[in-house]
């Protein structure tokens, strides 16, 4: 997750640090937290989210933008910040269903490389990544003055998170940035946009999320995000995502030409926090390994039981076909005859016989 609104010190080590690793990825991940404390907490985001180890808390209610769909006359900003692309969002758009108000400030998106099965999110849920993600970010208004002031703090941010997959046909709220790409190519470069309506961009399904407490997914890493991440996901086709993953470069206009990709951290270790779902889990038995090797045993008996009876039915049968034993119902053999036509001449001359007494029908001459 990246940000605008840093405190002048903060915002010159941090377009450092993105500038000298690239598109960053998983260059350098290893090493943040040699300069950034924060970085190596236990708190850190992204995480995987387990569903099956998720929690259901039922206090938590649909979430309701705020001014999302207010834009205005105004227009927008799109900026090139050598690690992702940037839209500053306006004050009057915020966030209701948190404990506290709070303010919109910026949004950006996260991909990977174009390579088959990559993924590109920073989230992940069951292990699988998603093509890319968006984070829509917001600061805590009601106890802090600013951006700079709430993101030290704990309970500081709220960031939405929502996963982008492909599909076949063009999502057209996308194109109101990704059509705007080849004005910002290089890292620096802004430029204005028309302004849009947000929520376009977001799942229709606000109602079913995850929620726990993490930390910015880029250095300075401070731990003071409350994420929400949505679980239908938004799909882009696959000419947008490609658009989205080859036209940036990290590296200025002057400079050797870095494509931006990749821009995305690897899953945290969740540690000791607890995953929040808004919604209940369907009912799934966990088996203890215990019980699944008294299944898998139970199955096994069960099969060689089948096998036997099968056998044995088997056996049966072709014992009680066998002439050997049953002879009386061997059938006798037909007689071969010498003269051609007798067993014919035979059988008319039984059907011919009548009873005694009884007068023959006469046979009627042939036409």
């Amino acid at each position: 997750m990246d940000l605008v609104g840093l405190s002048l010190p903060l915002l010159l080590v941090f377009w450092q640090w993105t500038t000298t690793t690239g598109a960053a990825g998983s260059v350098g991940q290893s090493k943040w937290a040699d300069y950034f404390p924060d970085c190596g907490g236990k708190a850190q985001s992204p995480v995987d989210v387990a569903t099956v180890q998720t929690q259901y808390d039922p206090s938590l209610g649909p979430l309701t933008p705020l001014g999302y769909s207010q834009h205005g006359n105004k227009p927008f900003n799109l900026y090139n910040n050598g690690h992702t692309v940037v839209v500053p969002l306006p004050g009057w758009m915020g966030l209701g269903g948190l404990p506290w108000q709070f303010t919109a400030v910026q949004m950006h998106l996260h991909w990977g490389n174009g390579a088959p099965e990559a993924g590109g999110s920073e989230h992940t849920i069951n292990g699988q990544s998603s093509a890319a993600e968006l984070h829509v970010v917001h600061y805590n208004s009601e106890l802090y003055p600013n951006m700079s002031v709430a993101m030290t703090q704990q309970d500081g941010l709220a960031v939405l998170g929502v996963l982008i997959e492909t599909g076949e046909e063009a999502n057209q709220a996308f194109w109101n940035i990704l059509n705007y790409l080849g004005r910002i190519r290089h890292a620096g470069q802004s430029v204005s946009i028309p302004a849009f309506d947000v929520q376009s961009l977001l799942p229709s399904d606000l109602g079913r999320y995850y929620r726990y407490n993490g930390s910015l997914t880029t250095p300075p890493c401070f731990q003071s995000v409350l994420w929400t991440l949505f679980t239908e996901t938004v799909k882009i086709s696959h000419t947008q995502l490609m658009k989205l993953e080859t036209v940036l470069y990290a590296s200025k206009e002057d400079a050797d030409r870095v494509v931006m990709q990749d821009n995305y951290r690897t899953p945290q270790p969740l540690n000791d926090r607890t995953i929040l779902s808004s919604f209940p889990l369907e009912s799934v038995k966990v088996y203890t390994a215990g019980e699944i090797t008294a299944i898998v045993i139970g199955a096994l008996c069960g099969c060689v039981g089948v096998a036997v009876i099968i056998r044995f039915i088997v056996k049966t049968i072709r014992s009680t076909s066998s002439w050997d034993v049953l002879p009386s119902i061997r059938p006798a053999p037909v007689p071969r005859t010498k003269e051609p036509g007798k067993e014919l001449k035979q059988d008319v001359a039984l059907n011919t016989t009548t009873e005694p007494g009884k007068k023959e029908d006469p046979v009627p001459p042939s036409v």
